[in-house]
Parts: structure tokens; C-alpha cells; sequence
């Protein structure tokens, strides 16, 4: 499906039926990235609408001049949502930019987003504090044998190198990478950060969050990620060894629990909320 707007042509898909769910991917990759590691949870979760968007100059998305910097993303973003979405509630998941504009779409439309999931989300270029990157697992006997163009980029990302992060990395992050629009996002780069006053929340986001982090991650770090669950008081912070930047994959068993444990919460939530809410009525009729 495509999305006309003001300054790109939005590519994206929708998989299932029910409540919105948002699922934004990282830098310079696509959609790809967040079916990849999503519709795995969702096999189990019936209810959800899922929407997946190449963001503007990655994957199947253009973009003109009129997108110079992430603040100008997030207004396309916004676009978006108010195009596919309009006023209707939804739960929002990024991962690493995508998590940093899940962010800044947060401060936009708190009113609306009625859960948040954040996988190794970025807290800007100019507040990077990761660790040198860090090997933990090996398999010798396939590396070895593995002879293909990006070789080079998984073993320089991926803590956990083996046939089945080989095989997911492949499928789910060298696709976007092929794809994106390199002279747009070395620009983007340039004018990265947000703007100083779309960093802070006006209220307290008193949703379910669960905010993933890497103890491994050489990208993002965890400590930023830290400082973000300290901003929402209904947030898990999960920090788990042996995954990168890449957690998703490198630590897809506790990934997938994780995940749903959240979408629980989420419903409970709204469960509640739609309790109340028939409460108050019938109050109100007895009166």
C-alpha cells in the first residue's frame, strides 16, 4: 500500500485486523526489521491490526528536499498517523530511529498511544554512550564458510554470529539496507537529533512501556535507555547479555515473552479503561 504525502510516498503493509498497532524499524533499514521479529509474537495474539511502514527514503518509501532532519521525519510520521490512523487509539513500537521518533510521536499524540515498546531505541547521535563492540558466541565451522557481499557487516554488528542470526539478518536487515536511500540518510545524519523541546514529555506517560536494552549493544548503549524508563512509571526495563544491537534476533526466545507479557499489559489496560468507562454510564443512567 501507498501513503501520498506532503513530502513522500509512504510504502507500507498491514497485517491482521483489530486494534492499531504502529511498528516503526531503525535506520536505513525497512519493514522488514519489524515483521521479521513481530509477526512471530503476533501468531500467538489475535486482536491486532498491525501497520508497517517503510520509513521516508528507506525501503520502498521516497522522499523530496522537504525532509532535511529528523524533526522533519517525525512531522511526516505524524502525517502519516493522521492519514492511516486519524483519532483512532493505537500502540506504538520502534526500534533503535524508530524508537527515538516512537519518542518524539509520543510527545505528539500521548492522548492517543496506548502502549509503547521500545527496542534498543536510540537517544540521539550527540548522546551515544555504547561499549566497544563485543563478541560472545561464534560458530567457527559457518563463519568460515560464509561467502557473501555482507558477511562483513554482520560480523562487525552482530555479538552472536551463527546460521540462524545469519539467516534472520539476511531476511530481515541486509533487505532494507539495499534498498535505502544513502545520499538522503548521510544528509539526515547531519541534522540527526531532535530539536531540544521535542525531548522531554509535557505530562508523565503513565501507559504500559517496555524498553529493551543490549548489554552488548556497541550502537546505543543501555545506560541512555536507563534514563528513559526512569520518564514513564507504568515501564519494564529489560537489559539482556548476549544481544547487540540486534537483541531482537541474537535473543529472540526472551524477545518473543517479553513482547507478549506487554501486549497483556496493554490489554489489561484498556480492559480496564473500557470497565470504567461502562461504570461511569450506567451511574449516570441511574441518576
Amino acid at each position: 500500500m501507498k501513503c501520498e504525502l506532503k513530502h513522500t510516498t509512504i510504502h507500507y503493509e498491514i497485517h491482521g485486523n483489530g486494534k492499531p498497532v504502529l511498528l516503526l524499524h531503525g535506520f536505513s533499514c525497512d519493514h522488514h526489521l519489524m515483521t521479521g521479529c513481530m509477526e512471530p509474537v503476533f501468531k500467538s495474539q489475535s486482536g491486532w491490526k498491525r501497520i508497517y511502514p517503510d520509513l521516508p527514503g528507506m525501503g520502498d518509501s521516497t522522499v523530496t528536499d522537504g525532509i532535511q532532519s529528523t524533526d522533519d521525519m517525525l512531522e511526516a510520521l505524524d502525517e502519516f498517523v493522521g492519514e492511516i490512523l486519524g483519532d483512532e487509539p493505537f500502540i506504538l513500537a520502534g526500534e533503535s530511529y524508530g524508537g527515538y521518533l516512537s519518542r518524539g510521536l509520543l510527545k505528539k499524540r500521548q492522548h492517543q498511544i496506548e502502549g509503547l515498546l521500545l527496542i534498543c531505541p536510540t537517544a540521539g547521535q550527540a548522546k551515544h554512550d555504547a561499549p566497544a563492540f563485543q563478541l560472545i558466541a561464534r560458530d567457527e565451522e559457518f563463519m568460515s564458510q560464509l561467502n557473501h557481499p555482507d558477511t562483513g557487516e554482520f560480523s562487525g554488528m552482530h555479538t552472536v554470529q551463527d546460521e540462524y542470526n545469519w539467516s534472520r539478518f539476511e531476511r530481515e536487515i541486509v533487505t532494507g539496507l539495499k534498498k535505502a536511500n544513502r545520499p538522503f540518510l548521510e544528509r539526515l545524519r547531519q541534522r540527526y537529533d531532535f530539536s531540544p523541546e521535542m525531548e522531554q514529555l509535557d505530562t508523565p506517560y503513565v501507559k504500559p512501556v517496555l524498553i529493551l536494552a543490549g548489554r552488548q549493544d556497541h550502537i546505543v548503549g543501555y545506560r541512555n535507555q536507563w534514563a528513559f524508563a526512569n520518564e514513564y512509571p507504568r515501564a519494564s526495563f529489560v537489559m539482556l547479555d548476549r544481544a547487540g544491537h540486534n537483541l531482537q534476533i541474537e535473543q529472540s526466545r526472551l524477545f518473543r515473552v517479553l513482547v507478549e507479557e506487554w501486549l497483556d499489559r496493554v490489554t489489561e489496560e484498556q480492559e480496564a479503561k473500557h470497565s470504567q468507562a461502562k461504570e461511569s454510564v450506567t451511574r449516570m443512567r441511574s441518576i
